[in-house]
């Protein structure tokens, strides 16, 4: 039976999880279960990545397609044709000792001639598995995994100041060997408060498991298709951070995470309910209200285990723990977007620059209380400081194309530098131009004029020329060309005067006229 979806190509991001989990050490079925693709998968991206030499750490420096062309990917293989197995008798074989898929698909198809693909022989299974409603008792290694999930029941507190009504989330994680329990208030589940509930529950457990198993809340997982999952990339970002495996749960499946069911029917039970008639004036006050309650219950004697939470806890869980970074992480952002036609992405409503070739592109933006950067193809391709003004850009002048580098580097120090090394004269008469103008640019404009005069006149001739229209008061660039092309620089200042007037309009007459 084939699912809504199936056959889609596996994303670059599943890609390089399977190499990192790989090289973390994970078995192929962890692998599998976390990524969400069939062990088959798992082993032939491992065989191909072992032939051609590509590890995780030389991978995530790749751009996809180099990846994917070292990995030989790309050609579908041949859909075989379906053919009646009795999966009634696969899995009655399936428990005993020495017994594994692989060989009930040599003695079930091979051997009885008939054409199927071990994959598809597998997913067959498992759907008729899933049919039965079988129940699996799943076994948990010290420290291997963290169920997390979000309390059905949620706590009422007041706003001081105003006095209206709030309801709190809770957060519950539990330990898979030990069952040890955390718990805290949180004002919702977005994005922030979810990957601050798990940094917090890190943090009092005193280190990290092997693996998370969270249900598909929206902040964790963005798409919850079974095969291959999208988490969030944040939430990506934190896993890798922290070198653990993300595990979500199927879809309407609570028996994926029957510890953490438990746990948030206990916690629900032995500290919220108890709480039920209190009132709570902020998050603050919940969840000092909270930890003397989750500490009984973790020291509460469980009947089963002849022991209570915490005693397991020291003795499974607690040695086996990864060491927390030493450098807690940073909450970060990611948003994809498109690239302007001005070479800029908006992050919350702020404007950042990237190189201009990349523009109409689609890129990743990762941003962190500090820092905002950008991704295409694997690659950073820009790194600013993060900007809290709305509405603003920033721009750097190595992002620009050389026409609008040029123009973005008018300013009017620049200008005035530039005419203080010709001399006195010239710096007058451009500090003239620069605050005689209705708009700066109109004032960068004319002595950029200058600058082009310069090309095809001495810099002394400069001076002079800025000289005789400063003693002038002529302060248009035209009067520094006229000057220049008449050689009225090169006399002296009474000279020039007569001269001015003798080359005066024919309707002026001299002073003999009056005498």
């Amino acid at each position: 039976m084939k699912r809504s979806g199936q056959g889609r190509a596996s994303k670059m991001v599943n890609i390089r999880e399977i190499l990192r989990l790989s090289a973390a050490g994970l078995n192929q079925s962890q692998i599998a279960q976390s990524c969400n693709v069939a062990r088959s998968t798992v082993q032939d991206y491992q065989r191909r990545a072992q032939a051609a030499g590509v590890d995780y750490k030389f991978a995530q420096e790749m751009p996809d397609d180099e990846l994917l062309g070292c990995l030989g990917k790309g050609q579908r293989r041949k859909q075989r044709r379906p053919c009646d197995i009795d999966y009634a008798v696969v899995a009655g074989e399936l428990p005993k000792k020495g017994v594994t898929l692989m060989l009930l698909w040599q003695e079930q198809v091979l051997e009885a001639g008939k054409d199927l693909s071990y994959p598809e022989f597998c997913r067959r299974f498992r759907a008729w598995n899933a049919r039965t409603n079988y129940v699996m008792r799943q076994v948990h290694e010290p420290g291997e995994k963290l169920f997390v999930d979000y309390s059905g029941l949620k706590v009422r507190y007041l706003d001081r100041e105003t006095g209206h009504e709030h309801t709190a989330e809770v957060f519950i994680a539990a330990l898979g060997a030990s069952s040890f329990t955390y718990a805290e208030a949180t004002a919702d589940q977005t994005l922030c408060s979810w990957l601050g509930s798990h940094q917090r529950a890190f943090d009092h457990f005193g280190g990290t498991t092997a693996a998370v198993v969270p249900d598909n809340l929206k902040s964790g997982v963005k798409d919850s298709w079974w095969y291959e999952p999208e988490l969030n990339r944040s939430y990506q970002d934190f896993a890798q951070y922290h070198g653990i495996a993300v595990l979500p749960t199927r879809t309407k499946a609570p028996r994926d995470k029957g510890k953490v069911e438990k746990a948030v029917q206990e916690v629900e039970r032995w500290v919220l309910a108890p709480l039920r008639n209190r009132t709570f004036y902020g998050i603050g006050e919940i969840n000092d209200a909270i930890r003397p309650l989750l500490a009984e219950l973790n020291a509460k004697q469980m009947r089963a285990y002849g022991a209570s939470r915490e005693e397991l806890f020291r003795r499974l869980d607690e040695p086996a723990l990864r060491p927390l970074p030493a450098v807690p992480y940073e909450f970060a952002q990611w948003k994809k977007a498109r690239v302007n036609l001005d070479y800029h992405v908006e992050f919350e409503k702020h404007w950042y620059s990237l190189p201009y070739y990349y523009m109409r592109q689609e890129v990743w933006v990762k941003a962190t209380e500090h820092l905002v950067e950008v991704f295409q193809n694997n690659q950073r391709i820009a790194l600013h400081v993060r900007s809290k003004q709305a509405y603003h850009y920033t721009t750097l002048p190595e992002h620009m194309p050389p026409e609008h580098a040029e123009v973005r580097s008018w300013t009017a120090e620049k200008f005035t530098a530039w005419s203080k090394g010709l001399g006195e004269h010239t710096h007058a008469f451009v500090s003239h131009l620069l605050t005689s103008k209705p708009h700066p640019e109109q004032g960068f404009r004319a002595v950029l004029g200058l600058q082009r005069l310069c090309e095809k006149y001495t810099a002394a001739r400069i001076e002079a020329a800025c000289m005789r229209a400063n003693h002038f008061k002529l302060s248009a660039l035209r009067n520094i060309r006229s000057i220049l092309e008449n050689d009225w620089d090169r006399l002296p200042l009474e000279e020039a005067t007569a001269e001015r007037i003798v080359l005066g309009h024919a309707n002026l007459r001299g002073q003999e006229t009056y005498h």
